[in-house]
């Protein structure tokens, strides 16, 4: 039936209803959450997620966020590009301000000029490529460091330790899987350490026995590894069937339990770069006992977006604004702000002012578990 045909009385009451549901909707911000909550990247968009949620409802039990009530909107990317791009378009008609995400950097990419042209705030906890951040958009940020940060300190570290050894670079053609891998790759290389092999595999691939086949042939005693987890677990797994015991290192794409648990016991003395593990930080841990209590193990990115949500909502409060360009605009001010991963300051390209990768070794532990330590 159409509204025209509707009694007088009645049609004031849907009328009403319609006006008060409306405004209703203005007072929710709407902040959205995005990364690859399915496919193989999958334990880090839970990670996003967890952390996302969790800030979120922080901030609306202590009263909202400069009056209003946060709606957090969920998007899945899957690890894709033009799922990203999609996910991005969405936000946009669904009047999403502010966006923790993307996860993978290039995903990132093409979601964030989606972002730029529509006047949305992007601070993504875990896209590490360089250029995220040196293409000149005023509404991008990130709580994580960078691969030409996190390259030179793997980089040093082979050099240092590995120096007079043979060293396999092998990497998944991502845009962060390559970049880490070349940014490491250059350094050690500025430093007199040539590799003795550098292949690329695709990503999503689950046999690697020619990738096998060639470090086995090269003699290496170290393969780097730029990629994730999942092919990182595999390549590890299938180099030790094969009798390839060189070290393998990664960076932070294989900060998750789940990296072990497809490695196997050839896990054990694998290298990893990251920042200084965020659940040992003591501003940290009211928030962890929350995730605890819901059974959820924040490692690597939860507390990030946590702290990416925390970031956008300082300044917000210090602008007395929700407008994404006042917020973008009080960022790039250079405020220190205390968030679960400590304090955070942000440039005039949006990236954070510290840098603060470390080295991780994966031990076994008394219970049996390999999980990583820092050095």
């Amino acid at each position: 039936m159409r509204p025209s045909k509707l009694p007088g009385a009645l049609l004031a009451t849907v009328l009403a209803a319609l006006a008060l549901a409306s405004c209703g909707g203005e007072d929710k911000l709407k902040i959205g959450v995005a990364g690859p909550l399915t496919g193989k990247d999958a334990v880090f968009g839970a990670q996003l997620r967890q952390g996302a949620q969790q800030a979120v409802d922080d901030i609306n039990a202590a009263g909202g966020l400069n009056g209003k009530q946060i709606e957090l909107v969920v998007g899945d990317d899957a690890g894709d590009p033009k799922q990203g791009r999609s996910v991005a378009n969405t936000f946009v008609g669904d009047g999403v301000r502010f966006v923790i995400g993307h996860f993978n950097s290039g995903v990132t990419e093409p979601a964030s000029d989606v972002y730029a042209e529509n006047g949305i705030l992007m601070i993504t906890p875990g896209s590490t490529n360089p250029k995220i951040t040196e293409r000149g958009l005023t509404n991008v940020f990130r709580v994580c460091g960078r691969d030409d940060q996190q390259g030179k300190v793997a980089g040093e570290y082979i050099a240092q330790h590995f120096k007079d050894k043979k060293v396999a670079v092998a990497h998944d053609k991502t845009t962060y899987g390559k970049g880490l891998a070349d940014e490491t790759k250059k350094t050690m290389n500025a430093l007199g350490v040539q590799e003795v092999l550098y292949e690329g595999i695709n990503s999503g691939e689950r046999d690697f026995s020619a990738l096998v086949s060639k470090i086995k042939d090269s003699g290496a005693d170290i393969v780097y590894w730029g990629g994730v987890h999942t092919e990182g677990g595999s390549i590890l797994r299938q180099m030790r069937a094969a009798g390839v015991n060189a070290v393998m290192m990664g960076g932070d794409g294989i900060a998750t339990d789940e990296f072990a648990a497809l490695g196997g016991p050839g896990t054990e003395g694998t290298l990893m770069t990251f920042g200084p593990d965020p659940q040992k930080r003591p501003e940290a841990q009211a928030v962890i006992e929350k995730f605890k209590a819901r059974n959820f193990k924040p490692e690597a990115y939860t507390l990030y977006a946590y702290a990416a949500v925390q970031a956008v909502a300082e300044a917000a409060k210090d602008t007395g604004s929700l407008d994404p360009a006042k917020v973008a605009e009080e960022l790039h001010k250079g405020k220190a702000y205390k968030t679960v991963i400590g304090d955070l300051a942000f440039d005039g390209k949006g990236d954070v002012t510290r840098i603060d990768y470390v080295m991780y070794t994966w031990q076994k532990q008394p219970d049996g578990s390999i999980i990583y330590v820092q050095n």
